[in-house]
């Protein structure tokens, strides 16, 4: 008789429960594996920063000289290491204030050429390039800019201020010359910085310098010395051009009275010339006829009340109307004469027409003058005389 298998429904379905259960728990672990390995083998350059891929172990183990750039890195965490660099500018102040920086006395001292201490607090901005971050990592073994900047790069600024100031005198340094000097010294620090890979933005003398006391009164005398110095030349050439100024002005106001002078001078002359030639010319145009003639012009046709006579009548000298000489100078002197012009002063002229004709009367004097010694009386107004012409 066949025998029937017999079915274990129990032991069959236990077994499939925990299969799955295992497969569930060991994909869990193989996740988070994943995830652990992930974790460790990858990380993060932030940005403003550089990575460096430092070998801990193989032939090629030591600070690679390709920096790692901003963004997600893989790396073996068994035989590598990446270390993050900062490459953004970063500022350092090194001075002898509580308020600023660290609360000890951190200023920078160095010596002028004459030895004498000069203190300053120092400020300076500097980045890293991120080429030879790599370089600067290798020799000093450190990331923190910070504890760098406080011990080589300090140690640096130190040596290059007193290298320069040595070459200066403190009075330089105190007054002017502050600028040059930190050119100089940011000259020489470039020099011994920038093979390191430390590039310097910015370096500063903050707020005044500190000297020795009596080294302090002795510049602020000397300079105050030398601004009176400076006053006292600036009045002398103030003195100077205002006598200058005065100079000038009397030397035009003489040159313009001198001017005025010799024009008034030059009038006058001109005036008594004429007048002279024409007094010339009328003493030698005033022949009697011409007096005789004015002199009828002149009367009013009355006789003077003392004369009973004949009409009296003025006499004339009549051998002066023979000189031909007078009559031939006349003519040189009307000729000489333009219609206009100004007279030629002619040689030996006479004083006056009046002298000339000895007391007679002037052409175109004034009838009431003429009429004085010859105003005839006893006639009617308007009778003309016996003989008038």
């Amino acid at each position: 008789m066949a025998k029937i298998p017999s079915i274990k429904f129990g032991r069959s379905s236990g077994g499939g429960v925990a299969g799955a259960v295992r497969g569930v728990a060991l994909g869990l672990v193989l996740l988070v594996a994943m995830l652990f390995v992930a974790c460790t083998t990858v990380t993060r350059i932030d940005a403003a920063h550089v990575g460096i891929r430092v070998k801990l172990a193989g032939s090629n183990r030591g600070v690679s000289d390709i920096p790692v750039v901003t963004g997600w890195v893989f790396y073996n965490p068994l035989t590598e290491q990446i270390v993050q660099f900062p490459t953004s500018v970063q500022n350092v102040v090194w001075t002898a204030s509580a308020h600023e920086g660290r609360m000890v006395d951190e200023s920078i001292t160095f010596s002028s050429s004459e030895g004498v201490n000069v203190g300053a607090d120092i400020g300076m901005s500097f980045h890293i390039d991120p080429e030879k971050a790599p370089h600067l990592y290798l020799r000093f073994r450190e990331n923190d800019l910070m504890r760098l900047a406080d011990r080589y790069v300090r140690n640096a600024v130190r040596e290059a201020f007193n290298s320069v100031a040595s070459k200066m005198p403190v009075q330089e340094i105190y007054g002017s010359g502050k600028t040059r000097l930190i050119h100089d010294v940011t000259k020489e620090l470039e020099l011994v910085l920038e093979k390191d890979g430390i590039r310097i933005d910015q370096l500063t003398i903050n707020g005044a310098l500190r000297l020795p006391e009596n080294v302090a009164a002795a510049i602020n005398q000397a300079m105050e010395a030398t601004q009176k110095a400076i006053q006292a030349e600036n009045r002398v050439r103030q003195v100077r051009a205002e006598a200058d100024q005065a100079i000038a002005t009397a030397r035009g106001a003489a040159e313009s009275a001198r001017e005025r002078a010799r024009g008034e001078a030059d009038a006058l002359l001109i005036r008594a010339r004429s007048e002279a030639k024409a007094n010339t010319i009328i003493r030698l145009s005033t022949t009697p006829a011409v007096l005789q003639y004015r002199a009828l012009e002149r009367w009013n046709g009355r006789l003077p009340a003392m004369n009973q006579g004949p009409l009296p009548m003025l006499t004339f000298d009549m051998k002066s109307a023979l000189d031909k000489d007078a009559e031939q100078k006349l003519a040189e002197l009307l000729e000489e004469t333009p219609p206009g012009g100004d007279a030629t002063p002619a040689a030996g002229a006479a004083p006056s027409a009046g002298a000339a004709t000895g007391g007679g009367a002037t052409p175109g004097a004034g009838g009431d003058e003429g009429d004085k010694g010859v105003k005839p009386a006893g006639k009617p107004s308007g009778q003309a005389p016996a003989g008038a012409p």
